[in-house]
This record gives structure tokens, sequence and C-alpha cells, in this order.
């Protein structure tokens, strides 16, 4: 009969329902599946998933928070929203910074460090917020993301030597990275995914705003009392809201019986994090500080790959909480989507870090007027994030909204490599600027929500934690290769206009360390070196189109998941 269930499973439910009293709770399952129904929840898998839950019952249920009234929702992700403004803010500050840092530390190389140290450590712990919130619950989460977030900003500022800098920046990193996934928890955990793209948008509004201001907040405050008042001013702000956001957040924690440290799986979280490190400290340094062939790189790369593979492993054999239960990324909705953060944001982060280099460098602008240049990439994303939470939210769909925006995507990227030499003129900048945010911004909201959308409930903080560990480690690995391709394409090209003159390795190696040794140049040097430059920089433009084009290509593989309008989706 239609509709029916197998006897097996009808004698299934009725040995669950016999153990009620210990508090396990069932849900009946879908009669029929088709392609947008939840992973795991399918009906051809109803018996291994009901087998897994009974061995999991000494773990507890996920429970599932009550519906918050408008007011006190929005007076907690405010506070949250707060914070993840600053922790946006503080990954790409140093974006105007770099030239006076780097000076101040008689380092060029340094900034390379500067602003992957801070990536790096986002991308270590972000795939760890997601079961370590699970289990200690989201408000502690918040109070040590805020007090390592304050520490490393704190000690930024204090800095005397670069390796503090370094320091300073790899601690802020492992607070940031944590106030963006935990913002992003909360939000899942109060809002239904029908009205949650709309309440993304607002927090992605913030976060794109935070990351369009970092360059002209940096540059404004460098100019007007230096660039340690940059970090130092930070600091209450980021206090003060996680104060708020630990007093408002009310989520309850999934309750058992098993010792709290024994839940969580150190082994995994040890693996990806070493791996993680291991795998961006070589591409970070390779080509960067030290050649290709250096140890350091030959060494570094193929053991983060060896223990990427141990911690697939053990996530899959062996932990019985796992930290990403890896066999999640097989859906192809989820893996699509992962794929599409980390792609995107390889091209825009190497557009985020060289933009102002062209700007600053081949246009002659300011440090400040670099980064006010970047508002309009910032008003891009805070538009593109809630538009397509409306029209998600109207329509309750979201495929053919991403063939918009990956179309959006690789015209602007297309038309910077075609247009940014040292004629541009000033409006088609922050034309082609807009529509790349835009685009970002839209795609960050989409591939959340189709994320959370194709896993069942209990799995959508540690798929929200992968799916920013995608973000982080792009954005690391974009700066690196648009880094590695940007100072072999200058190299090449001042050696071929200079290498011949007395003293041109000393001069070349100043104008590759600090950009600002450009305006000090002599005329025989001056438009040589704005030459070499711009043929650097049209390399980094050839890659983010690369990536662009990459980002389109994945993302058409997401799949159309049912957006349920209450919190139990139904």
């Amino acid at each position: 009969m239609k509709g029916s269930r197998p006897a097996n499973i009808f004698f299934f439910e009725i040995f669950i329902m016999a153990r009620t009293d210990s508090g396990l709770k069932v849900v009946a399952p879908e009669p029929v599946a088709d392609e947008r129904s939840p992973l795991l929840g399918q009906a051809d898998d109803i018996e291994a998933q009901a087998d897994q839950e009974l061995r999991e019952h000494d773990v507890g249920v996920t429970p599932v928070a009550e519906e918050p009234s408008t007011r006190k929702l929005l007076l907690t992700m405010s506070s949250l929203w707060v914070s993840t403004f600053f922790a946006a803010l503080d990954a790409t500050i140093v974006a105007t910074l770099s030239g006076p840092i780097t000076a101040s530390f008689n380092s060029g190389t340094l900034f390379s460090w500067i602003a992957s140290g801070y990536l790096i450590a986002n991308a270590a712990l972000q795939p760890l917020s997601g079961k370590l919130t699970d289990i200690y619950g989201r408000r502690n989460g918040l109070a040590f993301a805020t007090i390592f977030f304050a520490s490393g900003t704190l000690i930024c500022g204090l800095a005397k030597e670069g390796w503090v800098m370094i320091l300073g920046r790899v601690i802020a990193g492992c607070g940031g990275g944590c106030l963006n996934t935990i913002s992003t928890f909360v939000g899942s955990d109060l809002i239904p995914l029908r009205r949650r793209g709309v309440w993304q948008g607002f927090g992605n509004i913030v976060y794109g705003t935070g990351m369009g201001l970092g360059g002209l907040f940096g540059g404004f405050i460098h100019d007007q009392y230096g660039w340690r008042y940059a970090f130092y001013i930070q600091v209450p702000f980021i206090l003060v809201a996680g104060l708020i956001g630990f007093w408002a957040i009310d989520i309850p924690v999934k309750e058992t019986d098993k010792n709290k440290l024994k839940r969580v799986d150190f082994l995994g979280a040890f693996t990806l994090v070493a791996s993680l490190v291991l795998f961006l400290l070589g591409l970070n340094s390779g080509g960067n500080i030290v050649p290709w062939n250096h140890p350091l790189v030959l060494v570094s790369l193929p053991l983060g790959v060896v223990l990427l593979v141990g911690f697939i492993f053990i996530e899959d054999r062996v932990a019985e909480e796992p930290v990403i239960p890896v066999r999640l990324l097989l859906n192809q909705t989820v893996l699509a989507a992962c794929l599409t953060n980390w792609f995107a944001t390889m091209s825009v982060f190497g557009l985020i870090y060289y933009v102002p280099v062209y700007f600053q460098v081949v246009r002659g602008i300011s440090a400040t007027g670099a980064g006010a240049l970047f508002i309009p990439q910032s008003a891009g994303t805070a538009l593109g994030s809630l538009g397509s939470g409306f029209i998600m939210r109207a329509t309750g769909r979201y495929v053919w909204l991403n063939v918009l925006v990956q179309i959006f995507m690789l015209t602007a990227s297309a038309l910077i490599l075609a247009t940014f030499n040292k004629n541009t003129p000033q409006a088609p900048p922050f034309v082609y600027l807009a529509m790349d945010g835009l685009a970002y911004g839209s795609m960050l909201t989409i591939t959340l929500i189709s994320l959370i959308a194709a896993v069942d409930h209990k799995y959508q903080a540690v798929i929200t934690s992968a799916s920013y560990a995608f973000r982080s480690t792009g954005s690391t690995i974009g700066i690196t290769i648009a880094s590695a391709v940007f100072q072999n394409l200058l190299k090449s090209g001042l050696y071929d206009r200079f290498g011949d003159l007395p003293g041109a390795p000393d001069e070349i190696r100043k104008i590759r360390d600090n950009p600002d040794e450009v305006k000090r140049l002599d005329p025989t040097w001056h438009d040589g070196a704005i030459g070499a430059y711009v043929d650097g920089l049209r390399g980094v433009w050839v890659v983010t189109l690369g990536f662009a084009a990459l980002t389109a290509i994945v993302s058409s593989f997401m799949k159309e998941q049912k957006l349920h309008k209450t919190l139990e989706r139904k």
C-alpha cells in the first residue's frame, strides 16, 4: 500500500516508544524521499539512522530552542554582529597598513605573515567551534572567542618586534574566527530556514561592512594617530559586545551523563589543526619567504596532506563524536556549497589585498583614499546578502539566483582584468568592485542556507564550521597564490627594465619590500617601476578571474533544498 511503512520499521518504532522514559526523541520518518530531503534523513537509510541513534543514546539529543520574540532576537544578534564586525574589519585592516607596519619593523616579508597569521588561525579554529560549542554551549564559546580576540588585538598594538606582531595576529585570529561562526550558529539555533536568509543577510551586511571598511578605518587612523591605534581602538568595543552577547544568549545545551572532556575529539582536533597549519605554512612560505624547493616547503606540504588523510580516517572510523562528520561532504550540495565558498573567497581576498596596492602605487592615492574606494565593494556585499535573503524568503528557492550571482562575479572579474591600468578613469573601479561585492554577499547567504537545509538539524553547527574552514583556507590560499604571482612578475619586470643598471639588485629589493619606495624614485626609475607593478597586478587579476570561473563551475552542482518555515522543519 502506498505510503505504508515496512513491518521491521514499525516494530522498531514500537521498541523506541517503549524507551521514551529515557528522553530519546523520535521523529517519524518521511515515507518518500527525493533529492531535496535532508542528508541522513532519507527513508532508505531509516534503519541505519535508528541504529545510530540507539548507539548515541548516552550522548543525548540535540534540543531545539524556542523561537524568541523579535525584540529578544534583535538584541542577541546585534551584540554578536558587533563582534562579527570587528572580526571582519580585523581580517582586512592590514591591507592598507602593510606599508606602515612593514616599515616599522624593517621587513618586507613580514606583511605576508601578518595577513596570513590571522587567516591561518581562523582556518584552524573555525572547524572546531561547531562541535565544541555544541558540547560546552554557545555562551562559553563566545567568552573564549572574545577574550582571545581582544587579547590578540591588544598585543598587535603593543608589539615592538615583528614576531610579537605575528603572535598577536595569530591569537586574534583564533578568537575572531570563532566569533564569526558563533554568530552564525546562534542564528541557525533561533531562526527557521525560510526566514534565515533575511537574518543572515543582515549578518553579512555587518560582515561585509567590516571587511569593506577595514582598509578605510586602518588608513584613516594611521594618517591621524599612527597604525597602532587602529588596534587599540577596537579592544573596548570587542569586550563590551562580548559581555552583552554572553548575557543575551539563552540556548539549551545537549546534556548527557558522559563527561564533557571525553566527548571532545582531541585526536581529530589535533590532526585537523596540524594539517591545516602545515599546509598553509608551506603555501605561505613557498615563493614568499623561502624558495619552493626549500625543506620547509617540501616537508610541511606532504606532512599536511598525510595528517589530513589521518583526520578523515579518525573522523569516519574512530571518533564517537567527530569534529566534522566527513560523510556529510559526500552529499553533492554540501560539497558544492563548501567549494563555492572556497573558490569565491580566493578570488575576493586576492582583490581585497591587491586592489589597495594598485590604488596606492599605480594611481598614487593615499591609504585613506584607497580604503574609501572599497566602500562600493562593501555596499555591494551588504545589498547582495540582504537582497538574496529576501528573495529566498519570498520564493523558497535559490538555484536560479545562484546562476545570476555567478554571472555577476565573472563579469566583474573580467572587467577588472581588462581595465585596471595606470590610465583607468575614476568611476569604473567603483562599479566593478560593487558588482564583485554584490556577488560575494549573495554567495555567502545562498551557500549557508543550502548547507543547513541539506543536513539534519543536529549537524548544522558542525557543517557551518566546515564551510567557514573552507572560506578561511580559501582566503589564505587566495592571498598566497596572488602574492606569489605578483612578486614573481614584479621581480622579473623590474630586472627586465633595470637589471643592467648599477646598484639595481639593492634598489629592486627596496621596491619589492616597500611600495612607498616607488614615490621616492628618480624619473629614470619611476615610470618603469610603475609599469612593472601594472604587469605584476595584471597577473593577480588573471588569478582572481580564474578563481571566479571555478566558483561558477562548482556552484552549479548545488541542488534545491526545501526551506522550512519552522525550527522543527515542519
